[in-house]
């Protein structure tokens, strides 16, 4: 009788234990849901297609698999960690700012310990993939790590901040001519331009709702240096300069009427992002900042894909 009491305990313990690390289990699963949400992992769309741009480019058609699987492994891993560390780093101002203060962080969703973790993990991940690509994409990606955890701390001391975030999403195509072709050239580099110029635009677009707080803070952005209606202006402009420079390289580089037609088409969904918002009126600023130039990323990577593809099978 001793035996089996001892034999029930022992059992007990066990489930105990058992269910013990179930519920570590379910909390670090529902910690990892919170700062996936909290990076928004899906806007990881908005530079993807300029990397795969890069690499079609490189190669003047389809990569293969296996490239085209660590490329995308390495933009995964690079924007979860930039957007952990942003996240991170504005902890203080996001829990001041009415528009940001139900994010994770300021609500105590989730703890800094997990995200710095989520950040490491995350970096180990962009090393890894660009090790499994080549030497020279293993060698520049704590570079690419660097810049894009340099942008976080821009806004605290230069109104370029904007174009800081938009190196950050230039370093996607060129990473990706370089994992392809294992050296640098001039494309990717005109491409990478054309990536600094659009995601500045959208950018300035999307600070204008933070330009009153911004003025309360140590922030420095166009907006609140110039005002929202010079700012809305200068976004115009930046996006025009993006469509002149990838009618060159898409002249320069031999593309034929479907990617000019993919180009025209952006033209239009930029200027309807810019009818979107007004200085008086900037409540529709999200659907400019998100909706629209997710299609504009997906849609200059289709056309150019298929341009190339039609071309390499001629």
């Amino acid at each position: 009788m001793l035996r089996a009491g001892f034999a029930e305990r022992r059992c007990l313990a066990a489930v105990f234990a058992c269910n013990r690390r179930n519920a570590e289990g379910c909390r670090m699963l529902k910690r990892l849901k919170i700062v996936l949400e909290m990076v928004k992992i899906e806007h990881t769309l908005f530079a993807l297609p300029f990397a795969f741009m890069g690499a079609f480019f490189a190669g003047r058609g389809l990569p293969r698999l296996p490239q085209i699987a660590w490329i995308l492994l390495a933009m995964v891993g690079a924007r979860s960690a930039a957007m952990a560390f942003n996240r991170l780093v504005d902890l203080p101002f996001d829990s001041r700012n009415p528009r940001t203060i139900n994010r994770a962080l300021p609500k105590k969703l989730v703890g800094r310990g997990f995200v710095v973790v989520f950040i490491m993990v995350s970096s180990a991940v962009l090393i890894f993939a660009a090790s499994r690509l080549n030497r020279l994409s293993l060698i520049l990606s704590p570079l690419a790590l660097v810049i894009v955890f340099l942008y976080s701390y821009t806004k605290r001391f230069t109104w370029l901040t904007h174009f800081f975030l938009g190196i950050s999403l230039a370093c996607a195509p060129i990473g990706a001519w370089i994992a392809i072709k294992g050296s640098i050239a001039w494309e990717p580099l005109i491409l990478g331009a054309a990536v600094v110029l659009w995601v500045a635009g959208f950018d300035v677009i999307y600070s204008c709702q933070d330009v009153e707080f911004d003025k309360r803070e140590p922030i420095y952005s166009i907006p609140k240096r110039y005002g929202v209606r010079a700012a809305l202006w200068l976004s115009a402009v930046l996006h025009l300069t993006m469509l002149i420079v990838l009618v060159f390289l898409f002249w320069k580089e031999g593309l034929g009427p479907i990617s000019f037609l993919g180009l025209t088409v952006v033209g239009l969904l930029l200027a309807y992002e810019h009818s979107l918002v007004r200085p008086a009126d900037l409540s529709r600023a999200n659907t400019a900042f998100f909706t629209i130039n997710g299609w504009i990323s997906i849609l200059l990577f289709a056309t150019t894909m298929i341009d190339l593809l039609w071309n390499g099978t001629k």
